[in-house]
């Protein structure tokens, strides 16, 4: 193998460890965010908990990007009658996501 093709398998490699390492950090970023909607919304047995929290994961894989998780917990707010501007919502997603990339700097 030439230096050129190990050079090449060398970035193969880390863009697939950077891809890797980026769906956990979101993942781990609705987790948290999962949390703290459930709290807001009253939610308060642990399996429920669970259960909301895995929607929020999975919501996140309907379309590129975050918006689709965004929807999915301002639609659950409406539902529930409970009035949380954007910004809140948003601040949130920035917050949990802080939080999931310091968890992975350990």
């Amino acid at each position: 193998m030439s230096k050129f093709d190990e050079r090449e398998k060398s970035f193969e490699k880390k863009f697939q460890m950077d891809e890797e390492l980026k769906f956990k950090i979101f993942a781990r970023a609705n987790k948290y965010l999962g949390e703290w909607a459930a709290k807001v919304l009253g939610i308060n047995t642990k399996e429920k908990i669970q259960n909301y929290i895995q929607e929020v994961i999975k919501s996140d894989l309907q379309e590129a990007g975050q918006e689709d998780v965004f929807h999915k917990i301002k639609e659950d707010f409406q539902a529930a009658s409970i009035s949380m501007e954007d910004k809140e919502i948003r601040n949130a997603m920035e917050t949990s996501l802080q939080h999931a990339k310091e968890y992975f700097k350990k």
